[in-house]
């Protein structure tokens, strides 16, 4: 089960970006490109060798495999109801998810551009806001399973009783604003911005080219899979048993890629200062939660 995940979130994570793509494209009337674009651009890039700025150290030749290697990690991290070789604690793929972003970050000072470290310091800016959300939602999904295991949280979050708990509801409209910030999705990001006095995400990739790039594009729609899974598995209804589970997660994960291209297409990016406003609007509502729950 845990291989068949693990080839599931490598191989279908680049679909997810692509689909987003592509609902956008129709719902702004525009024809768009494949969901399939995200394979094309991978297998490009892969084909192409790869290029150092010639001050570069080794840091930034090891970040891009290092970013991608915990991207498989949190994959295997990921809910599979069974016992996975890395375990599934959430702190663990909260650290993984962390360390990708370091690593990124070290490179923009490695390679010393000016772009790449003006959008490294807009990603940790709005990291550090997301961060304190993303803790605080998991939070609420760990508590009525008494465990940060993963498997545990998501049995705690099968049937229909915990959709009686408002701290449920404070945890999915928290989370909502992590997956579109993780995603780097508007109205946090613009992810079809090609402006370097704009890029936030994009930034610290400018220096990167052929292989390396094809492994931050891989893990940056991997991250895709990773938030879009835990939306499904914590905060949205499933059943318990593991067929029907996987299938409404599945489907639900479907509904997310439409709902961020319903987001994208509607609300424009809001600017960069009102963006920890706007996840500060986020975490006082899993506090709600937090409250909620305590006195309940």
């Amino acid at each position: 089960m845990t291989l068949l995940l693990l080839s599931a979130g490598t191989v279908l994570a680049p679909l997810l970006p692509g689909t987003i793509q592509t609902l956008k494209a129709r719902m702004q009337g525009r024809r768009g490109p494949s969901p399939l674009q995200p394979y094309r651009e991978l297998r490009r890039l892969w084909r192409k060798s790869r290029v150092a700025p010639a001050e570069a150290s080794m840091v930034y030749r090891v970040a891009p495999p290092l970013v991608a290697a915990c991207a498989v990690c949190a994959i295997l991290v990921l809910p599979t109801g069974v016992d996975g070789p890395l375990g599934h604690d959430v702190l663990v793929l909260v650290g993984l998810l962390a360390l990708a972003r370091f690593a990124i970050t070290l490179t923009s000072w490695d390679t010393g551009s000016g772009f790449a470290l003006m959008g490294a310091a807009r990603d940790l800016t709005i990291a550090v806001s997301v961060e304190v959300l993303l803790v605080l939602c998991l939070v609420l999904a760990a508590l009525p399973a008494g465990s940060t295991d993963l498997n545990a949280m998501t049995a705690a979050a099968s049937g229909t009783s915990i959709w009686f708990t408002p701290a449920h509801w404070c945890g999915l409209a928290g989370f909502a604003l992590v997956a579109i910030a993780e995603t780097g999705r508007q109205p946090i990001d613009n992810p079809d911005t090609h402006l370097e006095l704009t890029m936030i995400h994009e930034g610290p990739l400018l220096e990167y080219a052929g292989r390396d790039l094809a492994y931050v594009q891989w893990a940056a729609a991997a991250r895709h899979w990773i938030v879009l899974a835990l939306t499904a598995t914590l905060f949205l209804p499933h059943p318990a048993d593991p067929l029907g589970s996987a299938a409404a997660i599945a489907v639900w994960m479907g509904a997310a890629c439409l709902g961020l291209a319903f987001i994208e297409t509607m609300v424009a990016k809001v600017r960069l200062l009102r963006v920890p406003v706007l996840l500060g609007a986020g975490s006082a509502i899993a506090l709600i939660g937090l409250l909620s729950r305590a006195f309940a």
